[in-house]
């Protein structure tokens, strides 16, 4: 017996059993994976994901701080700080995700939270309730399981907490190469990429500078672009490297390019006995691919609801998961559809840095930092947005590109 089961020791999962653990709750945590394992990542930390570091109580010294973005779309370029004043702090950083992920979980160790590496489990169902897992000959109940198994795999499956194949999906790839500017202290997002063939594509290219003496570059697309079936992944971070190596004096790819799939939606977040957090629960910006910070804060606020009442925990974490996050993530999955058509990516990605006000706006979209209650012209016109891309999905979609 135990009070809560987490499974899987990523950012979401390790943020679950700090926060319950912190709380009093008995906490197991499994991961299939090795201790120390690394997950392909662009390891970038938003200010939305700062500030839950700091809510965990997170000493993240040994990342490289990071002040702002800089945005590139063709010629122009437009390099802006983190908002100062805003509900997040004035800043992100990278930190590699086996150092992060790594960190994480020790925290969670520290605290009280039982880890088990190399173990793969499967669900244990009392009726419809998921009331533990089982590991070899070894069962362990639980009065909640938390899944947070990463981008919604077979336990996820398991439970209906899948992909929602009307939605858009994102995949992006990525290397690490020295860098003598690898103390930078802005992220670097080319917003124009193209394919071999020279069709663009609705997504980005980026260089993370680590600190340590690299870089992580890689690039992302998103599902809603044409012929996307046939995108080779490895042939457009060849291009973006080519675009980026003489102005970051880039060395040779230190590993081999690794690509990972975003799911960017699910058909379930909950169920008895049960949630699923960050990727497990689609939890990805549609606009950049990031999620780090919405698995923290899923794993706390899972966590919270489970110290209160173990009983209701599921029904008002998916609730309150929705007020947060839905609204947002909606609009940026019909945003996805726009862009899918070639001419209206490429007259929006002119719009989006044209100007410093509507690139603050896109510095919001790529942080993280904007949702209905923020407030400004940015609030604004993302709530503008929201109902205008409301009235245009339905066409949106019967004319995506193929």
């Amino acid at each position: 017996m135990t009070d809560l089961v987490v499974i899987g020791a990523g950012p979401a999962g390790a943020a679950a059993a700090i926060a319950a653990a912190k709380g009093g709750a008995s906490v197991k945590v499994f991961e299939k994976a090795p201790y120390g394992r690394d997950k392909v990542c662009g390891d970038g930390l938003t200010p939305r994901a700062i500030g839950a570091l700091k809510e965990l109580e997170i000493d993240y010294s040994d990342a490289h701080r990071i002040a702002g973005l800089r945005m590139i779309a063709g010629r122009t370029e437009r390099e802006l700080l983190w908002p100062q004043n805003g509900s997040f702090p004035p800043h992100g950083a990278v930190w590699p995700r086996k150092k992060l992920d790594k960190y994480l979980i020790d925290q969670a160790q520290a605290v009280g939270a039982e880890l088990n590496f190399d173990t793969e489990v499967e669900l244990v169902f009392d009726g419809n309730r998921v009331s533990g897992v089982r590991h070899g000959e070894k069962t362990v109940l639980a009065k909640m399981v938390v899944v947070a198994t990463g981008a919604q795999g077979e336990i996820a499956r398991q439970l209906g907490a899948v992909r929602d194949p009307e939605e858009p999906f994102g995949l992006a790839i990525r290397t690490y190469a020295e860098s003598p500017r690898h103390l930078d202290e802005h992220l670097e997002a080319c917003l124009t990429l193209k394919d071999e063939t020279g069709t663009a594509v609705p997504g980005y290219g980026w260089i993370f500078p680590a600190g340590d003496g690299t870089v992580n570059i890689g690039v992302g697309a998103l599902s809603t672009m044409k012929n996307f079936k046939k995108l080779n992944l490895n042939n457009l971070l060849a291009s973006y490297r080519s675009l980026t190596e003489e102005s970051w004096s880039l060395g040779p790819n230190l590993d081999r390019p690794r690509a990972w799939r975003l799911p960017m939606s699910s058909q379930k977040r909950h169920g008895d006995g049960w949630v699923a957090i960050g990727d497990a629960a689609g939890l990805v910006n549609p606009m950049n691919g990031e999620g780090i910070d919405y698995g923290l804060e899923s794993g706390m606020i899972a966590s919270g609801f489970f110290l209160e009442d173990p009983e209701t925990a599921p029904a008002k974490y998916d609730a309150a998961i929705a007020e947060r996050f839905d609204q947002f993530l909606r609009t940026g999955r019909r945003f996805s559809f726009l862009i899918g058509h070639p001419f209206l990516l490429r007259t929006g990605l002119k719009l989006a840095v044209g100007t410093d006000a509507i690139a603050n706006v896109t510095l919001g979209v790529m942080g993280n930092l904007i949702d209905g209650d923020t407030p400004g012209a940015a609030g604004k016109v993302f709530t503008a947005a929201d109902k205008l891309l409301g009235i245009a999905d339905p066409l949106l979609r019967k004319t995506r590109a193929k």
